[in-house]
């Protein structure tokens, strides 16, 4: 199985910091979720039904009926290479490191962010998969570019497969209202926008026949009541919604200002996340570490996500960890 952020007990116990003294910055989900309604009893008590109004909650927040509830995109992104035809698969690199994987039996080639790449892929591939915008990179294509991919995809019989879980702050850029004609599939979940990374909620929007396959593959019950329960709260709430796209847009803004007034490089990336190019990427990563906040590190390239601190006093924390460790990283000789 492959590494993810989050591995915050391994971090406690690799550098002797205790659990609750960590600033988790590792994941990019947002830091202030949404706040989970009591859970019937019934919930707990009785099998899942899928006549329960979340499917209706979630048309009205994605735009698009033909959906398929599931426990995050994690089971969907496994189990598309066995729905989606096509010997030439192509995904944009560096990204979600779980689609390269889940491909791996049909040898996919990675392609880098540039335009001329990503036509270059479109035009030589049956799939191309990407994150949108990307992670780590936090790279966003042009909406009506993807949609010519797709067009032209599909024109020959391929797919177009783009993971949005980093969509929800800019949901004017997302294809969901595109899903239904063959040829495009869109993933998207609770976990980063809503905080609810937990409760295993996502959603696949892709033409009839792969949802049923799909349906198939993962069998009844993929989602518990009571994350049904919580999910179908949370997508209703609009109130909510645009008072955390505000709130999320000015801290990304800040973590981005940050990030460069300690004398790092330009970071680039949606507002829940920022991502640093570095060649001491993993100094970095330590010397943070050991003032108990924890960063995703990467190998290829190197390079660091940031997430979004919770309150004013991680704020401050982050602040004064990069004063010092920016220092360090500035001086440390490039290996």
């Amino acid at each position: 199985m492959l590494e993810h952020g989050g591995r915050l007990r391994r971090a406690a116990l690799q550098y002797g910091i205790a659990l609750d003294d960590w600033l988790d910055l590792s994941t990019g989900i947002n830091p202030l979720a949404y706040p989970a309604p009591s859970v019937p009893l019934s919930a707990w008590h009785r099998l899942p039904e899928d006549d329960d109004g979340l499917e209706t909650a979630a048309t009205g927040y994605y735009g698009s009926a033909g959906l398929l509830p599931v426990a995050g995109s994690q089971p969907a992104i496994q189990a598309l290479p066995a729905v989606l035809q096509g010997k030439r698969v192509s995904l944009l690199a560096p990204g979600y490191a779980e689609h390269a994987h889940a491909w791996r039996g049909r040898e996919p080639r990675g392609f880098d962010g540039c335009v001329d790449a990503a036509e270059a892929a479109v035009d030589g591939s049956d799939v191309v998969v990407l994150v949108q915008p990307n992670n780590p990179t936090g790279l966003l294509f042009e909406r009506a570019r993807l949609l010519d991919w797709h067009t032209r995809l599909a024109r020959r019989g391929g797919w177009l497969v783009v993971d949005e879980a980093f969509i929800d702050t800019t949901p004017q850029a997302s294809l969901v209202p595109e899903t239904g004609a063959d040829g495009l599939v869109v993933l998207r979940s609770l976990g980063k926008f809503f905080g609810l990374a937990g409760a295993r909620v996502g959603f696949v929007f892709a033409p009839a026949a792969v949802r049923m396959q799909l349906a198939e593959l993962l069998g009844p019950w993929t989602l518990g009541g009571p994350a049904r329960h919580v999910a179908r709260v949370a997508l209703a709430d609009a109130a909510w919604q645009a008072q955390t796209r505000a709130r999320l847009a000015a801290d990304g803004a800040r973590l981005g200002r940050l990030l460069r007034d300690s004398g790092l490089a330009a970071a680039a990336g949606p507002d829940l996340f920022k991502w640093l190019a570095t060649p001491h990427a993993a100094a970095l990563h330590d010397a943070l570490a050991r003032h108990g906040i924890l960063t995703r590190l990467f190998a290829a390239p190197p390079s660091l996500r940031f997430g979004l601190p919770p309150d004013e006093a991680g704020w401050q924390r982050l602040e004064h960890a990069l004063r010092e460790c920016a220092h360090l990283h500035l001086s440390a000789p490039t290996p």
